[in-house]
């Protein structure tokens, strides 16, 4: 029972990570305009991975596309790549994890093959997270950097009113909406790959003891232990003497009347 309510718990928290970076990406609100010490408010413009948008005072909003590909930054490209990659892999961890679910029974299948499939859907969740949070922190990142190369290009003006040459982009709401998505896949990746343990049948070993019978013919004496297994070639040299079974070389040694047989 613990099993497959940890099972359900990183397959549910994983879907709503998944769903999150498929939102995070279509968004529109990568960045937003900075309106701090901006004297121009009629105006508010924000942008995504697909598209730029502006919207006016009126509520009017107009959206472009980017409707070029090779003229677009490189880390913009490369943050499109890294989100894509993780829903790809985010859709095909959550078909593995469907048919690897303990509630749902497919033919005949074991439980040790639904732990492999437990397992490599963890590992596809947790890498589809971190894909996720590089692509979002990778724009973040951008955004830093141009915000203070364009806060390098500010002036004062009369008055002692600061004023922006070119506008200045803050963090927008998708970013936010990523980095949790992020860290939900990844936590779930996580709760599966616990989840696998408990799917592995446990393999009982038995450490057995095997004891032979002992050879007949075996002759003890109190001198020592010397054992002869009777089925050998030198069982013609053997004679019976005083009710026991001697080589020639025993007899000619000091006989005992404690040998016995």
């Amino acid at each position: 029972m613990a099993v497959t309510a940890c099972q359900g718990l990183g397959f549910v928290v994983s879907l709503i990570g998944i769903a999150g970076i498929i939102a995070a990406t279509c968004m529109d609100q990568w960045s937003t305009q900075d309106l701090y010490n901006n004297p121009v408010t009629a105006v508010f413009n924000y942008q995504g991975l697909w598209r730029s948008c502006v919207r006016e005072s009126s509520g009017f909003t107009e959206c472009r596309g980017y409707f070029t590909l090779l003229g677009l930054p490189a880390m913009l490209q490369a943050v499109r790549a890294l989100m894509i990659v993780g829903i790809v892999l985010g859709a095909i961890s959550l078909l593995v994890s469907i048919f690897a679910l303990k509630c749902i029974r497919i033919g005949s299948m074991e439980d040790s093959a639904k732990a492999k499939m437990t397992l490599t859907s963890g590992i596809m969740f947790i890498i589809s997270g971190l894909c996720g949070i590089a692509g979002v922190s990778v724009f973040a990142n951008m955004l830093v950097t141009n915000f203070w190369m364009s806060a390098a290009g500010t002036y004062t003006g009369l008055g002692g009113m600061v004023q922006t040459v070119q506008t200045r982009y803050t963090f927008g709401s998708a970013l936010f909406v990523g980095w949790v998505a992020g860290g939900l896949t990844l936590i779930g990746g996580v709760v599966m790959c616990i989840a696998c343990r408990g799917l592995v049948p446990e393999e009982s070993n038995y450490k057995a003891v095997s004891y032979h019978a002992s050879g007949h013919n075996v002759a003890y004496r109190t001198g020592g232990f010397k054992a002869s297994t009777g089925f050998g070639t030198n069982t013609k040299n053997k004679k019976i003497h005083d009710g026991g079974a001697h080589t020639e070389d025993e007899r000619q040694s000091h006989p005992s009347k404690y040998d016995y047989v």
